[in-house]
């Protein structure tokens, strides 16, 4: 057996999965939550059962000690696991990785140097790298959420500002959620209906214009050609783009201003915009499905909220479609985009004009399969498609890539030097 363990390390919890990177089979999945704080728990998903505990999690090496010895208590150990990598998720790689890296004390130094520009998230990643690489003696590989937006066009990337001080501050757009982006734009690329959508139309796949709407507690957009990311709404931070359950999105810079000559501190608002806004702050509840039902029972906060959340969305699907010369596919995905069927109809309800349509049928059933939920209109028809992604997956599958590689550039080495040697020898 040949696995790879993902490692999400957040500010105080650590999620983590246990999976064959060429199958997809989860072995054990699991959270550890309040790290750091007087009460923790955890809960853990492995063989069909589910161990719930409450226990005191000071730290992560304490959260790992834990993940051990729950392995063990579902019959599988570390040392037995068959884990030949340790993939991690990292926030923000800026202008220095633009792909999977294997770690080692430089690229830790580096991910300590990018810290200003992610200092919600950065810290605790590296924190779950350095315990990780103290845990497990396995090649340990960074997936960073920025990688797949590295390449942007510069017109997508480039904030009209004084360029000077945007080389100097490392000031650009990087856009997040780039694992799941790569990973659903690729399979709803490879979904048989898209395929035929092309063929039909003698159209080759890197012509292939997608919209991808990753909508979650975080939500972001992004257009992409044939595979290439074009533009995305998230940009030096998660903080731009579209409405969040905690964030604004896209706000005018000059309401900080404001508010901070209102006597509000930097950190004051800093709190205010990632925290305490989106649609908790409209409405005063950040989950879609209690917003949802808020509304439905005639809360006017949370209509106002969701209208909101929707017309945002159907904004930026429209100015992508721009950006793209057309839509062939419009993708949700994320635990709103794969779940709330009202969302995907009330974002499409204001698209017609693009040809984008719902078929409520299909839209309102189930799956966990990637599937269309348009109509089925002629060939030249955009479609809507749900893809449930998979980030651990993804993860898992550029560690083993990237340890494979190295393992081979080793390897090969040392044959050129045992060569060297027996020459000598000789």
């Amino acid at each position: 057996m040949s696995t790879v363990l993902v490692l999400n390390s957040g500010s105080s919890s650590l999620k983590y999965q246990l999976l064959d990177p060429a199958s997809g089979d989860v072995k054990i999945t699991g959270i550890v939550e309040r790290i750091g704080q007087a009460k923790g728990s955890v809960t853990q998903k492995a063989n069909g059962e589910t161990i719930e505990r409450n226990l005191p999690v000071p730290d992560y090496r304490e959260a790992l000690a834990i993940l051990g010895r729950l392995f063990e208590e579902v019959g599988l150990p570390i040392a037995e696991a068959g884990i030949t990598a340790v993939g991690h998720r990292v926030v923000h790689g800026g202008d220095v990785f633009t792909e999977p890296t294997l770690v080692d004390d430089d690229v830790v130094a580096a991910i300590r140097d990018l810290i200003p520009l992610a200092p919600l998230h950065n810290p605790a990643n590296l924190t779950g790298i350095e315990v990780g690489r103290e845990f497990l003696d396995v090649p340990h590989v960074a997936v960073f959420d920025t990688a797949f937006f590295a390449d942007l066009p510069e017109v997508a990337s480039t904030y009209a500002i004084d360029r000077e001080v945007a080389a100097e501050h490392r000031v650009r757009r990087y856009g997040f959620h780039g694992t799941s982006h790569e990973y659903v734009s690729s399979v709803a690329a490879a979904h048989p209906a898209v395929q035929e959508k092309l063929a039909a139309e003698g159209r080759t796949p890197d012509s292939l214009r997608q919209v991808v709407l990753h909508l979650g507690n975080g939500a972001s957009a992004s257009a992409i050609l044939g595979g290439r990311p074009m533009d995305t709404s998230m940009g030096l931070t998660p903080l731009e783009g579209l409405v969040m359950g905690t964030r604004s999105g896209d706000i005018d810079p000059g309401v900080v201003f404001h508010l901070m000559r209102e006597g509000m501190s930097g950190e004051d608002v800093d709190t205010l915009l990632n925290k305490k806004s989106g649609l908790l702050g409209l409405a005063g509840e950040s989950d879609m499905r209690e917003l949802r039902a808020l509304a439905d029972s005639g809360d006017a906060a949370a209509r106002l909220a969701l209208e909101v959340y929707l017309h945002r969305l159907r904004k930026y699907v429209g100015a992508y479609a721009a950006v793209l010369g057309g839509i062939d596919v419009l993708t949700f995905t994320a635990g709103v985009g794969e779940n709330a069927h009202p969302i995907r109809s009330g974002v499409v309800r204001g698209l017609k004009f693009l040809g984008l349509t719902i078929d409520p049928a299909a839209n309102e059933a189930r799956s966990d399969e990637a599937r269309v939920v348009s109509v089925r209109g002629g060939a030249e028809a955009p479609l809507v498609m749900v893809v449930p992604t998979n980030e651990e997956l993804a993860i898992a599958r550029q560690a083993v890539e990237v340890a494979g590689a190295e393992l081979g550039r080793v390897t090969g080495r040392l044959a050129v030097t045992t060569k060297h040697m027996h020459r000598t020898e000789n």
